[in-house]
């Protein structure tokens, strides 16, 4: 499974509250069983969102230890909810 947000920060690009929110969440790929962590930087002008970060899962569960997990919870509520202006949050599965 690969779970994938794009988001746009409130932060002005460049700004040091921006680089200090990537670092932040860059914490979250020491979560058990996020694999493949990785954080990057929009480059097409066609969409409005400014960076996406991704991860791969092994299973269902091992995604749902990620969503319950405490520095996730701490994450969302102290950072991503009061900094991100707007996101698009996808999961994908491999079709068999």
């Amino acid at each position: 499974m690969e779970h994938t947000v794009t988001f746009r920060l409130k932060h002005p690009s460049g700004s040091p509250k921006e680089a200090d929110f990537l670092s932040t969440a860059s914490e979250l790929a020491g979560i058990p069983g996020v694999k493949d962590f990785q954080i990057r930087q929009q480059v097409s002008p066609k969409n409005s969102h400014t960076f996406g970060i991704s991860m791969h899962f092994d299973s269902d569960e091992d995604f749902q230890v990620y969503c319950r997990h405490p520095l996730h919870d701490a994450f969302v509520q102290e950072r991503w909810i009061p900094e991100v202006e707007d996101f698009q949050e996808s999961d994908f599965e491999v079709m068999q």
